[in-house]
């Protein structure tokens, strides 16, 4: 099965093509931009195919980071794999982004703890169990303050690897012999951890497909507090 992964959940625009029959990540490009997703995912998209001498007809599964992250981000990546998903007729699924940095460091034998930056001292997290090949989740994704996530790896009690864009503040400021950093190389957000991770999902079609953010976007924060006449 030919994978197309895409992740548009933070800084990085990112795709990869990942032959699940072989093992074999036919192709991946991550670029750190400051433009918009929507002005570099599809060309990225295309000069992945092109490069490696596939077309969109060879897809078998799309599969999108759907959060949590940069709303703006998400929308746009979500929307692209909706729009393939259809036009193609093939099926999609939505990884948690969380869920796919933790499978860039799958190799890693212990306690992988996702930390993406939220707001002030939040963070989105989750903490994870690898046998090198599968994850087991040892908490829910959700929203933490930085020092309720500390104290929850802590009290696990074992050495822990750090991943995320949220990683290296929390390393620099929690500092622990139980802490663990990944190489910059596998510690941000890109598509071979959401095509590794699709594989443990649920197959949907296009219209299924939805964004996960873990929190409310500014839009429903305004509409609530007008209701409550905040």
């Amino acid at each position: 099965m030919l994978i197309l992964g895409i992740d548009t959940s933070g800084k990085t625009a990112s795709a990869a093509l990942f032959d699940s029959d072989n093992e074999i990540f036919i192709a991946e490009n991550t670029v750190y931009t400051q433009k918009t997703h929507s002005q570099v995912i599809m060309p990225i998209v295309k000069n992945i195919l092109a490069q490696t001498g596939r077309t969109m007809q060879d897809i078998n599964l799309i599969a999108a980071a759907d959060g949590p992250g940069s709303y703006t981000g998400l929308r746009i990546g979500v929307a692209a794999v909706k729009a393939m998903s259809f036009a193609l007729d093939v099926k999609c699924c939505g990884v948690s982004t969380l869920k796919a940095l933790a499978y860039n460091n799958i190799a890693f034998k212990g306690v992988i703890c996702s930390v993406m930056k939220a707001r002030a001292e939040l963070v989105y997290a989750c903490v994870y169990k690898s046998d090198g090949y599968a994850l087991e989740n040892l908490c829910d994704e959700k929203i933490f303050s930085r020092d309720e996530l500390a104290e929850f790896i802590a009290l696990n009690g074992a050495e822990t690897l750090l991943c995320g864009d949220g990683a290296a503040d929390f390393f620099t400021d929690y500092r622990s012999p139980m802490f663990i950093i990944a190489p910059p190389c596998a510690r941000l957000q890109n598509a071979c951890g959401v095509c590794l991770a699709a594989l443990s999902e649920e197959f949907i079609t296009a219209d299924e497909l939805e964004v996960s953010y873990l929190q409310k976007v500014k839009a429903e924060k305004d509409l609530e507090e007008g209701k409550n006449g905040v």
